[in-house]
């Protein structure tokens, strides 16, 4: 495959004011030598790797636009291979015609992701720093978008190769034990193995424990907004998002589904869902949307609990508010909303309900929304201590990590049990293959496969 010269448009789809098509492989350059013109009739094979052109695409002696080219000369490229990048006209005709000319003059077009996967063969990038750049690409908030680049940037991947190398070193003393077996000769010493099994698990542990945080940061913080009927959920939800997104109406149970809006909020990435009011009813349909409303209480960083204080039943309230602050996480946010106090402005004397916040709000006229989002950034801010550490956004790592810590254990186990040095080495192997299949220093067809085919042409 990488013999071959490969060519996509690198830019989004569709028309703009420029586009760049990029080519790669060890024609790349002489490829595009043949339908390009300099100005100053240089040749793209004469400049130096990172300096550009100005000319035309040639075709049959017509020109079909003034582009400007940029070289980038193995092993000085994104691949390690010849890059050639064009950028022209954003016209989707001059785009896919250049792409034309360019595939007969011997270039292919590229798969999904092939730019990156040769950067991966070509050990310009691991594994894991490739799929950082997919995570980089598709990041939609400033938190997001931190994580992607540190991952890029191969802090996971230095982590991940410092817990393979201890233990690399120790199956290595393992198996010098396991050649010198007749000899009665230990040259592992058990109590230091376990002490460093003890280290790797808690750092494995801790990456794990990450991955919670970071798939909630990378998919959006979920906010959940409860109550029972007509106490002002879509209200609220509208009021947060400065338009009519929910319909708002006077007949209870006019929510039945869960309705889901983003808005950005000191770089992280808030999901507010609208849910189905909470009460007892003979509906089928609305009992759906009130379980549905359940099921987002329990999965939930936040849960907005309005109450209607111009009608409402306080020791009702009480014992649901209770009832599931019992059931949430520890780290899970309960906040209660007092809701129109444009109509009533005394507040509520809870009488069983302790250290939650409650907050006297008009979800109509806004008023306590301030109030509102200063305690989710100061929630928020708990999530900082994470700033410096590595955290986990992608699944696939996250079950390799387990799958890790799983080995790990049988190793710890067999330690402990006294268990021969042939069967340590294997527990030992099994671990070293997960970690080495995150940072692709293990990997196969089928999981590169797998991998690329979820990123875009060009890239």
């Amino acid at each position: 495959m990488n013999q071959d010269t490969i060519c996509a448009i690198s830019t989004a789809k569709g028309k703009g004011a420029i586009a760049t098509i990029r080519i790669s492989g060890l024609d790349a350059i002489n490829n595009t030598n043949n339908i390009f013109k300099a100005y100053n009739q240089k040749k793209i094979s004469t400049i130096k790797s990172k300096q550009v052109l100005v000319g035309e695409i040639i075709e049959n002696h017509k020109t079909i636009d003034e582009v400007v080219i940029t070289s980038f000369v193995s092993p000085h490229s994104y691949t390690g291979e010849n890059i050639v990048e064009i950028s022209c006209h954003g016209s989707t005709y001059i785009q896919e015609k250049i792409i034309q000319i360019l595939i007969q003059n011997n270039c292919r077009l590229a798969k999904k992701g092939e730019f990156t996967l040769r950067a991966f063969l070509n050990g310009k990038l691991d594994l894991s720093q490739a799929e950082g750049v997919a995570e980089l690409i598709s990041s939609e908030n400033e938190k997001s978008h931190n994580l992607a680049i540190k991952q890029m940037r191969g802090g996971f991947s230095s982590e991940i190769k410092n817990l393979r190398n201890k233990l690399i070193k120790f199956a290595s003393l393992i198996e010098l034990e396991l050649d010198f077996s007749q000899e009665d000769v230990e040259f592992v010493n058990r109590k230091e193995l376990l002490l460093l099994l003890i280290s790797i698990k808690q750092k494995i542990q801790k990456l794990i424990d990450s991955f919670k945080i970071g798939n909630v940061i990378k998919n959006g913080i979920p906010i959940s907004i409860v109550g029972h009927p007509n106490s002002g959920k879509s209200t609220l939800l509208n009021q947060l998002l400065n338009e009519e997104r929910a319909i708002v109406s006077e007949i209870k149970g006019t929510t039945r589904d869960t309705i889901e809006e983003i808005i950005t909020f000191k770089g992280y990435k808030l999901r507010f869902i609208d849910t189905a009011g909470l009460r007892t009813t003979k509906d089928k349909i609305e009992q759906i949307g009130i379980s549905k409303t359940y099921e987002k209480i329990n999965s939930s960083a936040f849960i907005l609990y309005m109450i209607d204080k111009t009608d409402f039943d306080q020791y009702q309230i009480e014992k649901e508010i209770i009832k599931i602050q019992k059931s949430l996480n520890k780290e899970t946010v309960l906040i209660i909303l007092c809701n129109k106090l444009d109509l009533d402005k005394q507040p509520i004397n809870f009488k069983k309900i302790k250290n939650i916040p409650i907050i006297n709000i008009s979800a109509k006229k806004g008023n306590g929304t301030e109030e509102l989002f200063k305690i989710i950034a100061s929630s928020l801010a708990q999530w900082q201590d994470f700033n410096n550490e590595v955290i986990i956004i992608n699944q696939r790592h996250f079950e390799s990590l387990i799958n890790t810590i799983k080995a790990i254990k049988d190793v710890d186990s067999g330690l402990k049990s006294n268990i021969s040095g042939e069967f340590l080495s294997i527990d030992i192997k099994r671990a070293l293959q997960f970690l080495g299949e995150i940072t692709g220093e293990i990997s196969n067809e089928h999981l590169l496969d797998s991998i690329f085919q979820d990123f875009c042409i060009g890239k």
